[in-house]
């Protein structure tokens, strides 16, 4: 497998990321109800932390000597997440956003098989710690709506 490959397998893992971006920051602006404050706070760090990874998957592309193409047509029809659900209710958010998780942990799987195909370290060793997060996210996002 060549880096090309594994640039692929980033820029889908990119495309989600940002979809799932999008999206929590979304119902980090709208959600309302009884647990507002705890949902609107977590909504932001968990946003945040996104825009973290996206920023790091962008440059390992590059790292990979290879272009970061993503435009937000590509967001839009490319990712696995679906779109915003506007009307939702805070519960409705939740349980969106534990599936958006899941659909980036599928394109991170994906890239990890991928990077330890190509004996990349360096990428491999970032899927691996980003899976981790994201499992963590979907955790705490489960218990609130269970």
């Amino acid at each position: 497998m060549d880096n090309n490959t594994v640039a692929t397998s980033l820029t889908a893992v990119l495309n989600n990321s940002y979809a799932l971006y999008y999206k929590t920051q979304n119902y980090h602006w709208n959600v309302d109800g009884p647990n507002f404050v705890s949902l609107h706070q977590l909504f932001e760090e968990q946003y945040e932390a996104l825009k973290d990874q996206i920023d790091t998957v962008a440059e390992l592309i590059r790292g990979l000597d290879q272009k970061v193409t993503l435009s937000l047509e590509d967001i839009q029809s490319g990712n696995d997440l679906g779109p915003v659900k506007y009307d939702a209710n805070a519960t409705d958010m939740v349980r969106d956003l534990v599936d958006g998780h899941a659909a980036v942990e599928r394109a991170l799987s994906a890239s990890l098989a991928a990077a330890n195909e190509a004996g990349d370290e360096v990428v491999a060793g970032f899927v691996a710690d980003s899976l981790t997060k994201h499992r963590s996210a979907k955790w705490m996002l489960r218990s609130i709506a269970a």
